[in-house]
């Protein structure tokens, strides 16, 4: 298995708090990268700017994504632009919230 695929594994086990979907089918991780020495950037957001979880989630992905034992370092970034809204729910999350 590619290492993108592991690591996209693996934050698909992190849940948004207040939406039953993991946050990679919710569409909040918008690019993982995976250099040549196992760096990983990850660029993600959260729903709202005031998102409950804005301290705690970001935190969480980036520990998540160090726990997989060939990553070398992770950068993860926050962005809000462009802002998230339902157009970036996989499928596979829309199956999941009846959409």
């Amino acid at each position: 298995m590619e290492l993108k695929e592991k690591i996209i594994g693996e934050i698909k086990k992190i849940y948004d708090p207040e939406i039953p979907v993991n946050i990679y089918d919710l569409g909040l991780i918008y690019d993982v990268k995976v250099d040549d020495k196992n760096n990983v950037d990850v660029k993600m957001t959260l729903t709202t700017p005031n998102c409950p979880v804005a301290e705690s989630l970001p935190m969480e992905v980036e520990n998540t994504v160090k726990e997989v034992k060939e990553v070398n370092k992770v950068s993860l970034e926050l962005l809000w632009d462009p802002p998230w809204d339902k157009s970036r729910i996989t499928e596979a999350g829309k199956l999941e919230l009846n959409l």
